[in-house]
């Protein structure tokens, strides 16, 4: 007899046809499954997770909803299909997306964003583009605080540096671009000009440290594109994410590799973010279970590509550190504090620091994460009372309990964590959070969904929106497996119109 333990009931997609239908999360021989039938096409099971025990523990570390309060009311039937944001959504946004273009100076046949492949040209105005960040920043009670431009490629767009004044302008404390890196391997100027205008961070697709991944995933042997990127950003002092698509049997064996590249660039890498290949279009179905990474998988990968430096145990979901934006928010008497409220299943994190001798210490074995989540949790209920004697109550209780979550003998040489800790709890001094970024390397995985393990669950809880031309800011997953076509096609430009024209051969001219 087959054991099955059911974990949710949802909604999902047809991978045919993208009708809404009702599906099943559920737990069979320790593997997390979605399950959901098509009137027209039929029942399809898919693997959500690998390992049930691994879902389980981050089910642990979910966040509780933190609701935007100017939300459009839902008129359209079950969600997905208000996205607008409506008032089913759960979360903030904590990641606006812009994208700037559809056209791109490479053809990857993994991307889901072409201006070749569509046959027309989505590229906003400024003046779009404008009313789109001042779309995100009405968010109430939380403007959003930080934006990423992509595309296509961003930088094929000769006004991208101006791009990132404008967003500046409009408020937002943090900035990035999804890149490919080519533009800023061939312009030793352009990062400069970028980190002068006020970009904080590229998120550079890096997909291995050998040629290979580039030629089957980009269809093109650009790694050394790469690291001259790198190496133009490094003069700037601009800080980069490497986001590497994982392709099974293509780079999911470069893993290890990766992360060392990142720690040998420790001075201007600040993370990795690791994304599984979502399976947009008409994939095969029985392709995709043969492809999926899950992010279990990825956990499991790091441990073992790394020899155990850092093991699985080290990642927790994004969620976790929700408690610390509730805290500070309640410390400061502001409720206006960004939270990552995402669903505890989008992604995860963990960080590692590197000693000058070279040893890699990952952030749990010298912080007990569950220990120091819980004494904020426990911390949180008095702070809120805002009462003099509730906030004193709090400190002294903190003072006590947090040298207890934290051991000092395995911490970097080059940090005081008991005294980094008690500035931010007690003293509310973010300051010192500088000493805990050096040398510090942060590797994420977010699996981003498709149709076929598709939850409606999510989708409801995510945090990375994107805001297009007509005023609408909608979920990432929603925007690309359900949105993008219609998108593109309501404020496309003809590739054959004078419009087109003249863009096109601005970015010729540029080149």
């Amino acid at each position: 007899m087959i054991d099955i333990e059911t974990i949710s009931e949802t909604k999902s997609l047809c991978p045919e046809c993208l009708k809404i239908l009702d599906a099943e999360v559920y737990i069979e021989d320790n593997q997390v499954y979605i399950e959901k039938t098509c009137p027209e096409h039929g029942t399809f099971k898919h693997t959500y997770w690998h390992n049930a025990d691994d879902f389980k523990k981050a089910i642990e570390h979910g966040a509780d909803p933190h609701k935007l309060t100017n939300l459009n009311q839902a008129e359209n039937g079950a969600c997905p299909s208000n996205c607008g944001l409506c008032e089913y959504h759960d979360s903030q946004t904590v990641l606006g997306l812009i994208d700037v273009t559809n056209r791109c100076n490479l053809s990857c046949p993994i991307c889901f964003a072409n201006a070749a492949a569509s046959g027309t040209l989505y590229e906003p105005s400024q003046d779009e583009i404008r009313q789109m960040l001042r779309n995100l920043r009405q968010n109430r009670p939380v403007p959003t605080p930080a934006v990423q431009y992509s595309g296509g490629e961003p930088t094929v767009r000769k006004d991208i540096v101006e791009l990132i004044k404008i967003a500046k302008e409009e408020g937002f404390t943090h900035t990035q671009i999804a890149t490919n890196g080519i533009a800023l391997a061939n312009n030793e100027n352009l990062a400069k000009e970028l980190k002068d205008a006020g970009l904080n961070t590229v998120y550079l697709q890096f997909d291995g440290i050998t040629s290979e991944p580039y030629i089957k995933t980009r269809a093109a042997d650009i790694l050394g594109k790469k690291i001259e990127a790198i190496e133009n950003c490094r003069k700037a002092g601009l800080g980069i994410v490497l986001v590497p698509t994982l392709v099974t049997g293509i780079n999911d064996d470069q893993i290890g590799g990766i992360i060392q590249f990142a720690l040998d660039n420790i001075d201007i890498i600040r993370g990795i973010n690791f994304q599984p290949v979502s399976f947009a279009g008409r994939t095969p179905s029985d392709k995709v279970e043969e492809q999926r990474i899950t992010i279990d998988d990825l956990m499991r990968e790091v441990e073992v590509q790394t020899n155990g430096m850092i093991p699985k145990d080290a990642f927790y979901s994004a969620s976790t550190v929700a408690p610390v934006s509730d805290l500070i928010a309640a410390m400061s008497d502001n409720d206006a504090e960004v939270t990552l409220t995402c669903h505890e299943h989008c992604g995860v994190g963990t960080y590692v620091f590197k000693e000058e001798d070279g040893t890699v210490i990952p952030i749990t074995k010298f912080i007990d994460v569950d220990n120091f989540i819980n004494l904020i949790e426990k911390s949180i209920p008095d702070v809120s009372k805002n009462t003099r004697l509730s906030k004193t109550k709090t400190v002294a209780r903190a003072i006590k309990e947090l040298p207890k979550t934290v051991n000092t003998e395995e911490s970097p040489s080059y940090i005081n964590i008991t005294k980094l800790l008690k500035n931010i709890f007690i003293k509310q001094d973010y300051s010192s959070l500088g000493d805990f970024h050096i040398n510090a390397l942060l590797i994420s995985c977010m699996h981003f969904m498709d149709p076929f393990n598709f939850d409606q669950d999510r989708v409801s809880k995510c945090v990375i929106h994107y805001a297009i031309p007509d005023g609408r800011i909608i979920p990432f997953c929603s925007m690309n497996n359900i949105y993008r076509e219609s998108v593109e096609e309501e404020f496309h430009i003809p590739l054959n119109s004078p419009r087109a024209k003249e863009i096109i051969s601005n970015m010729n001219k540029k080149e």
